[in-house]
């Protein structure tokens, strides 16, 4: 079972495996804080606690700081 991780332009298949993956897992996989993206679901966004389903997009929006 398979979902897609979007990161800017780039998309990239990703396994399930067979554990429920949330949100949070799937960050901690990139290394990427949770506070320095938004993320977004099948085009929803979400919470770290989501669930991951085959078939899932996760787009991974970086914020941007600035002064």
């Amino acid at each position: 079972m398979t979902f897609k991780v979007k990161i800017g332009t780039e998309i990239e298949d990703k396994e399930l495996g067979n554990e429920n993956k949330t949100i949070k897992n799937l960050l901690d996989e990139l290394d990427i804080s949770s506070e320095s993206v938004v993320t977004k679901k099948n085009g929803d966004i979400v919470v770290e606690d989501e669930v991951i389903s085959h078939g899932d997009e996760i787009q991974l929006i970086r914020i941007i700081y600035g002064g």
